[in-house]
């Protein structure tokens, strides 16, 4: 599945309700999903789970940005697209983060 058609999947299914949530209320449940991506990899004994979560926390990604209105392939593209977005090499040489 490419990501524009995950983000739109999650729009199809959600949005009625994640559109009257809004930016703050999505955000708050990305944050909890998040957490329980850090307590899966902290377990680093349930692969399944662990998959699970990583899947919950890119759908929440999505949802946000849905609700946000920004399209997440566009988004990638712009700003990783043609390399780094510090060196602008594929091959990252920046030396400010490891």
């Amino acid at each position: 599945m490419y990501l524009r058609d995950f983000q739109q999947l999650i729009e199809k299914m959600y949005s009625h309700k994640d559109r009257a949530r809004g930016p703050a209320g999505t955000f708050v449940w990305l944050v909890e999903e998040i957490g329980e991506l850090a307590a899966a990899i902290g377990d680093n004994k349930d692969r399944a789970n662990l998959e699970e979560e990583f899947a919950d926390v890119m759908a929440w990604i999505a949802t946000l940005a849905n609700v946000m209105d920004v399209d997440l392939t566009r988004a990638l593209e712009a700003k990783y697209g043609t390399g780094c977005p510090g060196c602008g090499k594929m091959v990252c040489t920046c030396n400010e983060k490891p």
